[in-house]
């Protein structure tokens, strides 16, 4: 085993978004990848950002999660429905070997 592995492409876990407070952070969660980002809300992915495109859901959750969906992109226009846009999330693990 290496002593001194790379840990450059390991995944970063951050929060996103414009909280005044540390203690809301977790509520909005971002794991980024080599080459692709995961947004969260609470424990929900709600938009992923890619050399494929940024997709972000529409909003059917409330208020808080239209906050962070906010922060992601504040242009409702470009939002997809909730199973396109789980298609699009799909799509993006499948093409950078997360899932199958």
């Amino acid at each position: 085993m290496n002593a001194n592995p790379d840990v450059s492409k390991l995944p970063k876990i951050s929060g996103y978004g414009d909280y005044s407070s540390k203690n809301y952070g977790v509520n909005s969660l971002r794991v980024s990848f080599e080459r692709l980002t995961l947004y969260y809300s609470y424990e929900t992915i709600v938009a992923v950002d890619s050399p494929l495109g940024l997709f972000v859901s529409e909003n059917n959750w409330g208020v808080t999660t239209g906050k962070h969906l906010n922060w992601i992109n504040r242009n409702k226009k470009d939002r997809l429905p909730y199973d396109k846009f789980v298609k699009k999330v799909e799509e993006a693990l499948v093409h950078f070997g997360l899932i199958q």
